[in-house]
């Protein structure tokens, strides 16, 4: 897989500092208080496992599943919601975890659907942000980092269902999607 990398761009040491960083914002911000993390399938996963490790307050979590990729690198602009809320969140305080915030569409349709389930607070975690592909104005309340516009895989994030596994960030060579 790594023959298929032009490099890479955040490396497993930076990845680690990156999200204890982030916990430790959200411990401040909600100590002596309980949340729910949200995180969308299938890209948060790895980062949403080590983020709450490191959070030190009660916690729990699900998931919700959206989608407007499919096999293709750029977003549809169509949001299918394949998986709901198994918890209900209205009057909790929900942070939504989501690997990268590249065009907007689907967290846009996301927080709006999360919103009308009467959260008391609804906040964004995100690993990554692309905001030079930003088409939705989506606020981003913790932020590990933003990245240029390459195509990132590594770290949960992937093409085609591929590369997730790697424990590191690296943008993948133009000939492997093109």
């Amino acid at each position: 897989m790594n023959e298929d990398l032009k490099k890479v761009l955040i490396s497993e040491e930076e990845i680690e500092e990156i999200v204890s960083c982030l916990a430790e914002k959200i411990n401040h911000d909600y100590e002596g208080k309980s949340i729910i993390l949200v995180g969308l399938l299938k890209g948060s996963v790895v980062f949403m496992s080590d983020l709450m490790r490191k959070i030190n307050i009660p916690c729990k979590i699900d998931f919700i599943a959206a989608s407007s990729y499919g096999s293709s690198t750029v977003s549809s602009g169509v949001v299918r919601i394949e998986k709901d809320l198994s918890v209900d969140i209205e009057n909790e305080n929900v942070i939504v975890v989501e690997d990268i915030v590249d065009s907007g569409n689907t967290l846009s349709c996301v927080m709006e659907l999360l919103k009308a389930k009467n959260p008391k607070e609804l906040r964004l975690c995100s690993f990554l942000s692309k905001p030079s592909r930003r088409v939705k104005n989506i606020r981003i309340d913790y932020l590990g980092r933003e990245i240029p516009d390459e195509f990132v895989v590594g770290y949960g994030l992937d093409f085609d269902e591929k590369y997730r596994s790697l424990p590191y960030l690296g943008i993948l060579r133009n000939e492997v999607f093109l």
